[in-house]
């Protein structure tokens, strides 16, 4: 059903629904680290920095980058200086050797097929099939077909019905007169945006087949007026010039450093100066400990893609590195935030 105002948000809170289902693949996680590599029982014995670790346990640097943080969002491992070492709860119960080993207790959980994908993700970067479904490819390939690409829209719109209208009421967009929502999926955010500005207009730029599916959803919720959907690939075709606003939501987190670089070069090119950027998504904290919740939805992506949630820090050297200026960070909902900055 199709909700006739995008200004109304529901009277409960669904804070805890999203918190089920984004930490769904974190004990998996702690499964594989646990079960498969040993791996408190070897920090505790070496203390060591990232690139430490992935040389000693020949594992990749993103993937394990999202480990130590849901770690030390669990308080399993602690950081001091760049050196990652075990808490005492992981040193009494993670350890082998140790006489309240839980490693038995997790064994049940090895030939998980999301706990088997953690450590293959773990060793090579790459990442696992959709939800390790076998017969399926992983998500950016996957997207490419027709019948994924409407079933996977179909979940990121419903959770964006919600989670736009908090978006919309963070940031203040009052003289901004044409909004780019780049890979906007269904056009969800932008007619959220565009319910709380009625001089707003938008574009959604979309590869296929998502675009077809965003022309129609935009049409059926009334805005097809408002919101033009150019048909292209962000990586590969030019952005739509002559908007003063840009929108990256729940984007960045799909992709590494280098991918991410270049689309925030994207936007500084296309934006005039002073226009505004919004990247919405999941942030991590400066110190990378955290949120939990957080931490526990980074598992999922980075076993599923090929990124991962930056943290504050991260994305304002991003910034930075691509012309714009100081960010502000907005919470909106659902451990989701904004990050609102204008090209310098």
């Amino acid at each position: 059903m199709i909700p006739a105002d995008l200004t109304t948000p529901p009277s409960s809170d669904p804070l805890q629904l999203y918190r089920h289902r984004d930490a769904i693949y974190s004990t998996d996680l702690l499964a594989a680290a646990l079960v498969w590599l040993d791996f408190f029982t070897w920090l505790t014995g070496c203390p060591s920095t990232l690139d430490g670790i992935c040389t000693g346990l020949s594992l990749h640097p993103r993937p394990v980058d999202v480990m130590l943080t849901l770690f030390k969002g669990m308080g399993l491992v602690e950081e001091r200086d760049g050196v990652f070492s075990t808490s005492l709860v992981a040193r009494e119960h993670l350890v082998s050797g140790s006489p309240w080993f839980l490693g038995p207790y997790y064994a049940s959980m090895k030939e998980r097929s999301v706990t088997r994908d953690f450590v293959t993700v773990l060793r090579t970067g790459k990442p696992a099939n959709w939800a390790s479904y076998k017969d399926e490819k992983a998500w950016a390939q996957a997207m490419e077909g027709e019948a994924f690409a409407r079933q996977f829209t179909a979940a990121m719109d419903c959770r964006g019905v919600y989670l736009g209208q908090a978006l919309a009421r963070s940031v203040d967009l009052a003289g901004c007169r044409r909004l780019l929502d780049i890979a906007g999926g269904s056009g969800i955010y932008s007619c959220a945006l565009l319910a709380a500005n009625p001089a707003l207009s938008g574009v959604v730029l979309e590869k296929s087949p998502v675009d077809r599916i965003c022309r129609g959803e935009v049409d059926a919720r009334g805005y097809g007026s408002r919101i033009e959907v150019v048909t292209g690939d962000m990586f590969r075709d030019p952005w739509p010039r002559g908007a003063d606003v840009h929108l990256i939501s729940n984007v960045l987190h799909d992709w590494d450093f280098p991918e991410v670089r270049e689309l925030l070069r994207r936007s500084a090119e296309a934006l005039p100066s002073g226009g505004m950027l919004l990247v919405h998504d999941v942030h991590i904290n400066r110190e990378k400990t955290g949120p939990l919740p957080n931490a526990q939805y980074s598992a999922l992506l980075m076993c599923i893609t090929e990124g991962k949630c930056y943290s504050v820090g991260e994305m304002e050297g991003l910034l930075r590195e691509a012309g714009f200026g100081p960010a502000e960070l907005r919470t909106t909902a659902a451990d989701r935030s904004v990050l609102v900055c204008r090209r310098a």
